[in-house]
Parts: structure tokens; sequence; C-alpha cells
């Protein structure tokens, strides 16, 4: 049985988004079970392939990173959301948003692993599809 924490990342920056994937890759608790470069596109996936814990950027150009908690929050309450964001200044909106973290981007990748296991609850391993969203999106 597949025991990892199943995340998706959120993030309009290609670089952010490819780096993320390979330190994902590399953990063995852990599955990037797909990536989206916006909004619109991040519900999409979760509707699809339903991750434990969703890490997503604050500043998107579609939609924001508060904005996005807020429609996971409301239709999958227990999926958990870690926002991240370079400014430290959406801590409280991110948190009054219904995120179960905050993260400033930037910090030691050890520091942001041990945030994603922390965050992340029993339960992990359901078996699912992964899907990579659309690449050409902003980077």
């Amino acid at each position: 049985m597949n025991n990892k924490i199943r995340i998706l990342v959120v993030d309009d920056s290609l670089s952010f988004r490819m780096g993320m994937r390979a330190l994902l890759e590399i953990q063995p608790d852990m599955q990037m079970v797909g990536f989206a470069p916006n909004g619109n596109k991040a519900m999409e996936l979760i509707e699809e392939l339903k991750p434990e814990l969703v890490l997503l950027d604050a500043q998107m150009p579609d939609m924001t990173g508060i904005e996005v908690t807020h429609k996971i929050k409301g239709r999958w309450p227990n999926m958990k959301v870690i926002l991240m964001t370079m400014y430290p200044d959406y801590r409280v909106k991110s948190i009054e948003a219904g995120a179960d973290a905050f993260l400033t981007k930037g910090l030691p990748p050890e520091n942001v692993l041990s945030l994603i296991r922390g965050i992340a609850k029993s339960g992990c391993g359901q078996q699912a599809p992964t899907r990579e969203g659309d690449e050409h999106g902003p980077a």
C-alpha cells in the first residue's frame, strides 16, 4: 500500500514548480500528484486528483491563493492547504481564509519538508492518477 502524502503544487512560476517537483520526488514519504500554473487549473486538478495537501502560491494572475483557499476549504474542508508567498504580511489573510499553514518562500528545503509532514495527517496513500497542468502558463 502506498502511504505517501499526495501533494498538488500550484504556482505561476515554472521554475518554482520544477524545483518543488525535484524536491518532492526524492522524498520517500511524499508524492507530487500534479502541478498547476494558476488557480483555475488547480481547481480542475483538485477535483480530479483529490490530493491530500495543496501547496499554493498566494499571488497568481487569475485568482489569488486566498480565493483558491476559500474554494478548497468550502468544498473539501479536510484537504490541507499550505499557502506560500514571498510576502510575510499575507500570514493573517492566509489563516483567515482557512489555510492550515503559511510558508514564506525562500525557506531551506528541510523546513518546507518538515512543515508538509507536520500538516499532513494520517490516511495518506489513496491511489489516484497523477497529471501535470498546462506548462505553458506564465512562468
